[in-house]
């Protein structure tokens, strides 16, 4: 039997339902008590399967809902997310490849001579967003771009939390209204809304959102007293002094681009951009695969023979890799994990799915939302709902494909039945469950952001603006009412 064609009468109760997340809750503060930061290394994963494992009993033992069926759907979700594991592994090679080959090096040294402190935050934005909007993808530009800016920020004297603040508001706002990207597209289809319907619409509350948190981070800007020349002139000394900087190297992150604009698939276009950054690392770069393969300093750099070259490229797109460049917080920055990086999370999506699977496979996600849907008498309490249901699957799930694709179908038919626009809907879900996953440590695109920028979520999750006022401004656009039309009265 499938879930769907469960029958409701056997629906744990809603306060049933609230077990596991009572469970998972607590268990989750232990955990983070206990490893802090190492938690995403895999304690935190193990909590959801614990989780999912507490849901199959009461499933199983008290409700009589078969094991096939909890089966099911724990299937259903994993296959669901499968492209996106795909995806993450190259985005692990992309971030090795290109910091190997100069790429984000090149950026990071000519950065710090375009971009000055005194717009540092609003300029870190706007790039992000404009690059977002193109490629449709907040996690290649982050990965790519937002790279370079937070080590060009850490030169110019801001901390982590608020440059990697400024990269994902940036990021997250050209990922919603570009037509290019999967979660704009899932959203409109998973509630039936045409696409460029669908991101007009989100206009009404995405634009103001972004302009009051770009205009925070301009005065932000402004107001920083930089007392970095020094530290930022150490930076270009060393890259330099390290990597051969010169601007034949933009031509593999012009080619992403023009790959993107072009729809290229996003697992093509990443596979190709980091064999196109491997073989500039081996035209531009022999000395720094001859390090990463080696050990050595570069100084002792002679030349490179095929097996080195060959585990020096391997440890790149896989890693870790490690280039000493004689300044520890550049060392740092430089580092990078590979597609070993990406385990964590990858490892993180699967528990999540579990668990995400076990709750829709037994109804208890129903039932919750349904005790929520009894409760709505207004077109605020509607859409305050579904931005509350988008944040909690969130946070339940981890992962926020599997929030856009539940939350809209668990309340597509209710906005059907109130007489509301399916754009509503989707504009809600955009609001809540696209752009607050990041701000949630143990979900995918918050463990992803925060192991590719090295800022923890805690750290970054203060500055995403734009990301924290977008909920908001969905709830007060409903309250309001405006450009808001339905059918017939509650």
């Amino acid at each position: 039997m499938k879930p769907k064609e469960q029958s409701t009468k056997n629906l744990p109760s809603a306060w049933v339902s609230l077990i596991p997340f009572v469970f998972l809750s607590a268990i989750l503060f232990v955990v983070i008590r206990i490893f802090g930061g190492n938690a995403l290394e895999g304690a935190s994963q193990v909590s959801l399967l614990l989780t999912a494992a507490l849901v199959v009993a009461i499933s199983v033992i008290f409700y009589k809902i078969s094991w096939e069926q909890l089966e099911e759907g724990i299937l259903d979700n994993v296959r669901s997310v499968g492209s996106a594991i795909l995806i993450l592994f190259l985005i692990g090679a992309v971030a090795g490849s290109w910091m190997v080959s100069g790429i984000v090096p090149m950026m990071i040294y000519y950065g710090m001579n375009i971009i000055t402190p005194k717009i540092f935050l609003f300029a870190c934005c706007l790039i992000c967003a404009l690059i977002s909007v193109m490629t449709g993808s907040s996690w290649t530009t982050i990965a790519t771009i937002g790279v370079a800016l937070i080590g060009i920020g850490t030169a110019q004297g801001y901390s982590a939390g608020w440059t990697a603040g400024a990269i994902i508001s940036g990021a997250y706002f050209g990922d919603k209204i570009s037509p290019l990207s999967d979660t704009t597209t899932l959203a409109s289809s998973s509630t039936g809304t045409p696409l460029f319907t669908h991101i007009r619409y989100m206009m009404k509350t995405t634009i103001p959102s972004f302009v009051i948190a770009i205009c925070v981070f301009l005065i932000v800007s402004l107001c920083h007293s930089s007392t970095s020349e020094v530290t930022a002139a150490e930076f270009a000394s060393d890259l330099s002094g390290t990597f051969r900087i010169t601007p034949w190297l933009m031509v593999t992150p012009l080619v992403t681009a023009f790959m993107i604009s072009r729809k290229i698939p996003a697992l093509l276009t990443l596979f190709i951009a980091a064999l196109m950054a491997i073989a500039t690392a081996l035209i531009f770069q022999p000395q720094i695969i001859w390090q990463v393969a080696t050990g050595r300093p570069v100084a002792e750099f002679t030349g490179l023979t095929f097996l080195e070259a060959f585990k020096g490229c391997m440890l790149s797109v896989y890693g870790p890799t490690s280039i000493s460049m004689g300044n520890p917080q550049l060392d740092a920055l430089i580092a990078t994990n590979g597609i070993t990086g990406m385990l964590p999370t990858v490892f993180l999506v699967i528990s999540a799915s579990a668990f995400g699977g076990v709750l829709v496979g037994s109804g208890m996600l129903i039932s919750l939302t349904s005790m929520l849907q009894k409760c709505i008498r207004s077109t605020l309490g509607l859409v305050s709902s579904t931005v509350g249901t988008g944040i909690f699957c969130d946070m339940v799930t981890g992962d926020q494909y599997l929030s856009i694709i539940l939350t809209g179908s668990l309340y597509k038919e209710l906005y059907k039945d109130k007489g509301y626009e399916n754009r509503l809907l989707s504009r809600s879900i955009e609001d809540s469950a696209t752009v607050c996953s990041v701000l949630i440590p143990w979900n995918s695109c918050g463990m992803t952001q925060a192991t590719i920028l090295k800022v923890a979520t805690a750290e970054y999750l203060p500055f995403c603006l734009f990301n924290l006022i977008s909920p908001l401004m969905s709830i007060l656009i409903a309250a309001i009412g405006w450009k808001i039309r339905r059918q017939h009265s509650f």
